[in-house]
């Protein structure tokens, strides 16, 4: 029965009696249930990512509702006319303050202000789940550096690099997305990996398989750049180059091979060492280095982003380019199914 769950395309646990396990913790070597319990629904869901959500029955019962609300009966059902009574155009004055916790700037630019948001538990540095725009249900993924409690106080901080528990928690979301044949949207703000050695052990395979399931999908595809977006780590978050159909980015936003700073340092080393005052040549040089290569306006001149849009318009921007793509339609040669 672990197996046959594990299948699903989602799963919910009560937390308090709700047992999935393939050994019982206490034939682990080493373990039992007081010291690690390996059955539960807090550890299914935190450490394993197998489970999307868990709470009192009446809860969980409650979040099943909203996601079969939000999913399509299948994948050829038209979703897209259903009515939306909220304004297509509505301004989100504080959506740039919401870009290190993209939950909650995913709630704000949702009709009704709904997210579903699934493995909320897991991988917290990527943000996943259902939103609704104009009506139509779309698949949100997105970075996320900070996480805030309902009084906006910080309650975690999470570095602006992809995991592999990140990568893979996006990876299963978008190849669900396509297989029901619901829009993506991305929101980036990524500036590379996580650098340890157990990271290293299993990110490159990660990353593959974020790489694939966004390349592999053939529903419309949206991205917006909110602050950084470095390097192969934003390759692999749905750009332009992996085939992304729209890609906006936020004035500020910062899109490059790498750090500025870093490049600066790199760029003058000589130039630095001799300086007077390093700190105000870097912030000289930074601010040049952005102007003529990482900047929002210079990646948009390169063809790397269609548009630069105002954080408070993504909303209207957002569900433009999603009506546009609905006829979207791609034709690629027969094949039994990808490697990764």
């Amino acid at each position: 029965m672990a197996v046959a769950s594990a299948m699903a395309d989602f799963i919910f646990m009560e937390e308090k009696n709700a047992k999935l396990f393939v050994n019982s913790p206490n034939a682990l070597e080493g373990n039992e249930v007081s010291k690690c319990n390996t059955a539960s629904a807090k550890f299914q869901s935190e450490t394993t990512g197998l489970v999307d959500g868990i709470g009192s029955e009446e809860e969980i019962l409650a979040d099943i509702r909203s996601l079969v609300c939000m999913l399509p009966s299948n994948n050829e059902e038209d979703s897209s006319y259903e009515e939306c009574n909220d304004d297509l155009n509505r301004v989100c004055a504080d959506l740039a303050n919401a870009k290190e916790d993209t939950a909650i700037a995913l709630t704000m630019i949702s009709d009704d202000n709904i997210f579903c948001e699934v493995k909320k538990a897991y991988a917290k540095d990527m943000v996943a789940g259902f939103i609704k725009l104009n009506g139509m249900t779309v698949g949100a993924v997105a970075n996320r550096t900070a996480e805030f409690d309902e009084n906006g106080k910080t309650v975690a901080k999470y570095d602006a690099r992809l995991t592999t528990a990140g990568c893979e928690k996006a990876a299963a979301f978008v190849k669900k997305c396509d297989a029901f044949n619901i829009p993506v949207l991305t929101l980036v703000n990524v500036t590379g990996f996580a650098a340890t050695v157990e990271e290293e052990k299993t990110i490159s395979k990660a990353l593959a398989k974020l790489t694939n399931a966004y390349a592999d999908a053939t529903v419309p595809k949206v991205t917006v750049v909110m602050d950084k977006a470095y390097g192969t780590a934003y390759t692999v978050m749905n750009s332009k180059a992996i085939g992304a159909d729209m890609v906006y980015a936020w004035p500020d936003a910062v899109i490059g091979t790498m750090d500025p700073e870093m490049a600066v340092k790199i760029m003058y080393e000589d130039e630095l060492a001799a300086a007077d005052d390093k700190l105000a040549f870097i912030k000289e040089k930074k601010a040049e280095y952005v102007a003529a290569l990482s900047g929002a306006a210079s990646a948009a001149s390169r063809g790397y982003i269609d548009d630069i849009i105002e954080p408070d318009a993504t909303r209207k921007r957002v569900i433009a380019a999603i009506q546009m793509l609905l006829s979207k339609e791609e034709m690629r040669p027969y094949k039994k199914h990808s490697t990764i």
